[in-house]
């Protein structure tokens, strides 16, 4: 297959890193608390192992994600911690990180992305014209809109992203 202009963006929090959507897990386990809690903060069951099948898919594959000085530490601590880089072939570097969720259109558009995995909605409104195929990742608490594909879990991310792919 070829990957030539495949490019995938990936946000981190509740997408790759768990906290509230994993069972024990809480959304303040990542954010409070000294390190070892933040580091034992489990992954988003299936992100590692879909996500090592994926990159080949795809010319780069990035992370993008919306948070402060200190959870961008933080989230580059766990991401090592975790062996991130090695387990899912995603480089190290390839990571943005930006201050509001619709400036993550902006980074897309920078790096040509053409599938990104998001469980925020308006950040799928930030990203309409620029990203065309847009995965809302996780449990939604409203029926998502038709013009965005709902992927409650990384098995329906993968399918739906093999399914573009052809």
């Amino acid at each position: 297959m070829n990957t030539s202009n495949l490019r995938l963006g990936v946000d981190i929090g509740r997408v790759i890193i768990g906290g509230g959507t994993v069972p024990g897990g809480s959304d303040t386990q990542f954010f409070s608390g000294d390190t070892a809690r933040m580091l034992a903060t489990p992954a988003v069951p299936g992100a590692f192992d879909t996500l090592s099948r994926l990159v080949p898919r795809f010319e780069q594959v990035w992370l993008v994600s919306k948070c402060g000085e200190r959870v961008q530490r933080s989230t580059r601590q766990w991401l090592d911690h975790h062996d991130f880089a090695t387990r899912t072939g995603i480089p190290r570097d390839h990571i943005r990180f930006c201050l509001k969720r619709p400036d993550k259109a902006g980074h897309c558009a920078d790096l040509g992305i053409t599938h990104f995995i998001d469980d925020k909605i308006d950040v799928h409104q930030a990203l309409h014209g620029v990203v065309a195929h847009r995965y809302l990742f996780g449990p939604q608490r409203t029926p998502p809109p038709a013009w965005v594909r709902h992927t409650p879990t990384w098995a329906e991310v993968e399918h739906a992203i093999m399914r573009s792919l052809g």
